[in-house]
């Protein structure tokens, strides 16, 4: 257990930060989640439209460190391939 002042501040912090965090990563799951339903259901319109929705979700998860960087361009790769090929 913290016995120090700041040890104490930063243990507010950090759990201050994990529900940030948490809802940030769901956000971007459930953006995911759309996606390959979409992708799944053929519907290639919708999933067009919803691209760019999601290009901008990842990056701004990237963005705040939750995911890397490299794990967001490889997830909008892999998609765009994917609706490319339907």
């Amino acid at each position: 257990m913290a016995n120090t002042k700041s040890a104490i501040k930063r243990i507010r912090r950090i759990s201050k930060q994990t529900v940030v965090n948490k809802a940030r990563k769901s956000r971007y799951k459930n953006a995911l989640k759309k996606m390959n339903l979409l992708i799944e259901g053929k519907k290639k319109s919708d999933a067009v439209k919803f691209l760019p929705k999601l290009n901008s979700e990842l990056m701004k998860i990237a963005k705040t460190g939750i995911i890397k960087k490299q794990n967001a361009s490889r997830n909008i790769s892999r998609i765009t391939k994917k609706i490319t090929a339907m």
